[in-house]
């Protein structure tokens, strides 16, 4: 079983039940989370520019806390998934 990196409606984990790593949702599921690998890299980059901004304020502080803490989120599942 696959953890995807989305959920469901109600926020429950999301599986896939199969054993070709070819198959549509597979290859969907590979394309996503290559995206939010990518953006959270694009947000790690972003977080450390602010946190090297000594002028930044708390709005733009919280902000870059906000999507680390979403990126952050999505890298784990990943991970947990190819466990």
């Amino acid at each position: 079983m696959r953890l995807l990196p989305w959920t469901g409606v109600d926020g429950k984990p999301c599986y896939l039940s199969s054993d070709d790593p070819h198959s549509p949702l597979s290859r969907l599921a590979d394309d996503i989370e290559a995206a939010q690998l990518r953006s959270a890299q694009e947000v790690l980059a972003g977080a450390r520019a602010v946190l090297g901004d000594a002028k930044a304020g708390e709005r733009a502080v919280r902000f870059a806390l906000t999507r680390a803490t979403e990126s952050l989120a999505d890298v784990l599942r990943i991970a947990v998934s190819r466990r």
